[in-house]
């Protein structure tokens, strides 16, 4: 087989997305804060309840990279979006599609579900990445600021209830 392939990914590619996350989190510098394990992605993204999907894209018959991503809500469209939370092309492969296959394919699934938007985060020095989006189209959206709540401050939080 050649050529790139998107399908959507199944309980045994679970050792592959976790591989697929580290090696994302390494090019983020972020791996330290890599604590899923399989057993806990095959928990949340094939288990009774499923958070979470993941696409895992093929070039020439080998793993090349996947998009993890889930249904959000927009109050003001009135309808369900697609949030993509990672999105990873193996470095060897870069420039060579897969990145823009897996974000068709997504685009597609985000029409025939019915959804208003696809939206996704990216961190601010990385360029090369930022312009990719920027090429398909996608605009930042420069007047918003992320705040999360994690480990003590969520737990600190939760305990007021």
């Amino acid at each position: 087989m050649s050529g790139t392939l998107v399908r959507e990914a199944s309980g045994e590619d679970v050792p592959l997305i976790l591989s697929f996350i580290r090696e994302l989190a390494e090019y983020e510098n972020l791996s330290h804060e890599v604590v899923a394990t399989e057993e806990t992605l095959r928990a949340n993204l094939f288990g009774e309840r499923q958070f979470a999907e993941v696409l895992i894209a093929e070039h020439d018959g080998a793993p090349a990279g996947f998009a993890l991503f889930f249904h959000n809500f927009s109050t003001f469209l009135g309808k369900s979006g697609i949030y993509l939370e990672d999105l990873y092309v193996k470095p060897e492969l870069r420039g060579a599609g897969i990145g823009k296959k897996l974000l068709v394919h997504l685009a597609r699934l985000a029409k025939d579900r019915g959804c208003g938007r696809l939206e996704w985060w990216v961190l601010d020095w990385n360029a090369p990445t930022i312009g990719f989006y920027e090429k398909l189209g996608a605009v930042a959206m420069d007047d918003w600021t992320v705040y999360r709540l994690a480990g003590a401050p969520l737990d600190d939080l939760a305990a007021k209830a």
